[in-house]
């Protein structure tokens, strides 16, 4: 079975960072084409955070984390990651990795046939 596993989650203090990690299970992470971070806070849609394509070569970003949060994986490790600096008390919320077979960005959900189970990511102000 098929299964991304976030981890790195956490309280820390408005200006402080965190790095956010996607291991796969039961498939190669390589075997992903395409990687995404998408978040929800309380009440509200998920939403598109960062996404990365098969060989790490194109990202991209919501407005509201570039800048500030750099998409990574390393296929070799079978794990991607999502750093985030600066953190903003706006940021709280339940972070998601999503995976793709098909190839390109993709910023929509919908886009994506696999998912994590979300890790939380609290920042105090």
């Amino acid at each position: 079975q098929v299964q991304l596993v976030e981890s790195g989650g956490g309280l820390v203090q408005a200006g402080g960072s965190l790095r956010l990690s996607c291991a796969a299970s039961g498939r190669t992470f390589s075997n992903y084409a395409a990687m995404g971070w998408f978040r929800q806070a309380p009440g509200k849609e998920r939403e598109f955070v960062a996404a990365i394509n098969w060989s790490g070569g194109s990202t991209y970003y919501a407005d509201s984390v570039k800048g500030r949060f750099t998409i990574s994986r390393d296929n070799n490790k079978n794990t991607g990651y999502l750093q985030m600096n600066s953190l903003k008390p706006e940021d709280t919320a339940v972070y998601y990795c999503a995976a793709e077979d098909r190839f390109g960005l993709f910023t929509a959900a919908q886009g994506y046939a696999y998912w994590g189970q979300g890790t939380q990511v609290t920042v105090s102000s």
